[in-house]
């Protein structure tokens, strides 16, 4: 399962990305193209150009993890265009793999919880 509890960031690779590329080859893009550490909390997201296949680089202590979604399908509402990076939440990022927008209008917006001492 997709470790969410101790990510703080999560980028997208705008574009597309060719899903023959390996764990090695994903954190070289982040590394050299994006100039981000591969081996931070973050997870890195990468899209394919017919949008129905995601892949997510994460490291976890000794070794990456490399999660794969193919969907049967649709398409991922993937931002179009554009190079680089695009930071999102996890919030979004959650949206995105449910086949949502990234840009949801009538969700339910975050409660902020005053404290009086």
């Amino acid at each position: 399962m997709l470790g969410l509890a101790c990510t703080q960031k999560v980028y997208l690779a705008c574009g597309s990305t060719d899903m023959r590329k390996s764990i090695d080859s994903l954190a070289a893009i982040v590394q050299q193209s994006f100039a981000l550490d591969p081996f931070s909390t973050a997870l890195f997201v990468f899209c394919n150009k017919s949008r129905d296949k995601i892949k997510i680089l994460q490291w976890d202590h000794n070794g990456f993890w490399l999660y794969y979604k193919r969907l049967e399908k649709g398409k991922f509402d993937w931002p179009k265009g554009g190079t680089g990076t695009a930071e999102i939440s996890i919030r979004e990022l959650r949206w995105l793999l449910d086949g949502l927008s990234l840009e949801q209008r009538s969700a339910h917006k975050k409660v902020i919880v005053n404290t009086v001492i």
